[in-house]
């Protein structure tokens, strides 16, 4: 890919409240070589940015790529030849959003992030967990009631979620075989869902024996637990057994969340996904058992959001949608901006982001030594934050690794 070097663009990361002076950014390969003022380099192809805000790629830690049905039972049906033709369009729509990186929860393989990387349909990169774990009966078992097949005959098709174990001998065997195939950390299931057919909200997913056990292997490999919950109850006995990340969080309230501060602990709200499984859900094939539970964490999302801001709970950015509904994915700036500032928007989809994926000062800036992932924006969303939104349509610039991916009306 040789030099390029970006002019005259303006810096907004989620670490200033206004954009930075102009600046020069030189890229070399996929890498960020240098930032600043009087950046040069003669041999470069250059680009003139013309004042623009340029920004680090965006950064979604919550997705299912492989999810191109709502009714996730079905959707693990599927063949996988078409869960992955489905799964590159899902995603490089996202990457068309500005999504240069994304944390996949539960569904995606490492042959998913190996396709990522070696760039033959443009897509964002992936972070990933891996087959989610549950217990049986809990959010990864779609069997329903009246389906009492052996658990091992759902395999792990690429369209499951996840996959159930029980007992501490089975969950380790578990995230060790997750790890195994190249899960970047573990997820599981500790509390009842909305698209899960036999477990309401209210249910505890997994033993703290069990749970202290997959936390237990997750830190032996290095890495860290994210957990599926939503009441309050959940994420204190998560928190207590040593998960670091945890997802969605609407029903929390203030000791909790102070808890969860103090313990280092981050939360990855997805408020997008139960506003638009509300409006849209049913017309998409959503379950109707499913349909009935989603006021009942939809309704707190936003207080959930000012309760974990006043606690100091550190918030990534996440949306958790499925199907159609993917291409929703950054109306989640949106709803977020009603509590908070654009600036802790923003910052929730790059550095803090970066840090969940464990790759701070890689991803979520723009720094030398960190990926050439950067979209330039028409306007400043620190003022308009629906900037970031309109599927990319004020985003005449996206780089994924150094190669330019879109580029629209810059001379």
């Amino acid at each position: 890919m040789g030099m390029l070097l970006l002019t005259n663009g303006r810096i907004v990361d989620g670490t200033a409240d206004a954009p930075s002076a102009p600046v020069n950014v030189l890229i070399e390969n996929n890498i960020i070589r240098e930032v600043g003022p009087k950046v040069e380099a003669a041999k470069a192809r250059r680009l003139d940015l013309g004042g623009r805000v340029v920004m680090p790629g965006l950064i979604d830690c919550h997705v299912h790529v492989i999810a191109s049905n709502p009714n996730l039972g079905q959707n693990a049906m599927l063949p996988d030849s078409l869960v992955m033709a489905r799964g590159m369009g899902i995603m490089n729509g996202m990457l068309m959003r500005g999504f240069t990186t994304v944390r996949d929860v539960g569904g995606a393989d490492y042959g998913v992030k190996l396709a990522a990387e070696e760039g033959l349909v443009p897509m964002p990169r992936i972070v990933m967990s891996g087959k989610a774990l549950s217990q049986t009966g809990g959010h990864c078992d779609f069997r329903g009631r009246f389906d009492d097949r052996p658990t091992a005959e759902t395999g792990f098709r690429l369209g499951t979620l996840g996959r159930i174990c029980d007992g501490i001998d089975e969950c380790r065997r578990a995230a060790r075989e997750e790890i195994k195939g190249g899960a970047d950390f573990i997820k599981i299931m500790a509390n009842g869902g909305v698209a899960s057919p036999t477990d309401p909200i209210h249910f505890l997913g997994f033993a703290r024996d069990e749970i202290i056990a997959i936390v237990e292997e997750a830190k032996n490999a290095g890495t860290y637990v994210s957990a599926h919950l939503y009441t309050d109850e959940a994420i204190r006995r998560a928190v207590e057994c040593g998960v670091h990340s945890l997802e969605h969080c609407n029903l929390i309230e203030n000791e909790t969340a102070k808890l969860a501060a103090r313990a280092g602990a981050v939360a990855v709200p997805t408020l997008v996904t139960y506003d638009k499984l509300a409006s849209e859900g049913a017309s998409l094939g959503f379950p109707a058992d499913s349909v009935a539970k989603i006021d009942s964490v939809r309704l707190r999302g936003l207080q959930s959001l000012d309760i974990m801001k006043q606690a100091g709970l550190t918030m990534a950015y996440g949306t958790d949608l499925l199907g159609a509904m993917h291409r929703h994915q950054s109306h989640e700036f949106i709803l977020r901006r009603e509590v908070l500032s654009a600036r802790e928007v923003i910052a929730s989809a790059t550095h803090i982001a970066a840090e969940l994926c464990r790759m701070s000062g890689k991803i979520g800036t723009i720094a030398p030594g960190a990926f050439a992932d950067l979209i330039a924006v028409d306007g400043d969303p620190l003022k308009d934050i629906s900037l970031l939104t309109g599927q990319g349509r004020h985003m005449p610039l996206i780089l994924r690794s150094g190669r330019i991916v879109k580029r629209k009306g810059l001379g």
